[in-house]
């Protein structure tokens, strides 16, 4: 336990490091997924239909830089266009991290790798994209802090996989939105941590079937939800429950 809440700790130093702690910082964003988003389904965090899931068209891919590994997925971003009056629109925007932008090693950083490390980039929605920038501008420079994450209703839990694999799809989740940890308790066991499959799947290769399923959630600041019992005795594979929220 004493490892796992430093290697918590770690992670949030070093994604604190990035972000600036709320701070505006420089970067630069670009969109995809159509007119309509309907391109960015799916995604490196797992969420599958990000209609279905909640999290609608205010979404972005982010780079190795940002991405964390995948442990940024769900951290909410306010964006805003910065200093590019022919392509800059005023206001800002916020979008959940649900994809990861890969780099392009054939490509200068400057014209067309816009991913590649160090960079801090933004592939947004198209839709999410066209509320602070103009869709002709391409990419545009931006300012962006993460902020807490505004979720309607509790933690979404979709538990997939079989017996002895139990895979946990973790979604809408407030606060500061990125899980870093998950454990699970049945109904005639105690608690038992979780790993990260990939995403924002987790993983569980215990025999769970016919009990009632807990779980427990840590994001990167540090806070912990509690969901109990909110699967029932008699739950299958393929459904999602909701929990508490942050």
């Amino acid at each position: 336990m004493a490892s796992l809440l430093l290697a918590l700790l770690a992670s949030l130093v070093s994604l604190r490091e990035v972000l600036g702690q709320g701070e505006w910082t420089p970067a630069h964003a670009t969109f995809y997924g159509g007119s309509d988003a309907s391109g960015t389904m799916g995604g490196a965090c797992g969420y599958g239909n990000l209609y279905s899931q909640g999290y609608g068209t205010d979404t972005a891919a982010l780079s190795t830089a940002l991405f964390n590994g995948g442990l940024s997925c769900g951290a909410c971003f306010e964006l805003k266009c910065d200093d590019d009056p022919q392509w800059c629109l005023p206001g800002t925007v916020v979008v959940t991290a649900t994809n990861f932008c890969p780099p392009n090693n054939a490509l200068s950083s400057t014209n067309g790798g816009w991913c590649n490390p160090p960079l801090l980039h933004f592939d947004m929605a198209e839709p999410a994209f066209e509320k602070i920038g103009k869709y002709r501008g391409g990419i545009v420079p931006v300012a962006f802090r993460r902020i807490p994450c505004v979720k309607s209703g509790g933690i979404h839990f979709t538990v997939n996989g079989h017996s002895y694999f139990n895979l946990v799809l973790v979604t809408n989740v407030g606060g500061a939105g990125d899980v870093h940890a998950v454990s699970v308790k049945g109904s005639r066991t105690g608690w038992q941590p979780m790993s990260r499959n990939w995403g924002q799947n987790w993983q569980c290769n215990g025999y769970m079937n016919g009990q009632s399923l807990s779980f427990m959630v840590t994001t990167s600041d540090g806070k912990t939800s509690i969901s109990y019992n909110v699967a029932p005795p008699h739950w299958q594979f393929g459904q999602t429950f909701i929990g508490d929220q942050f």
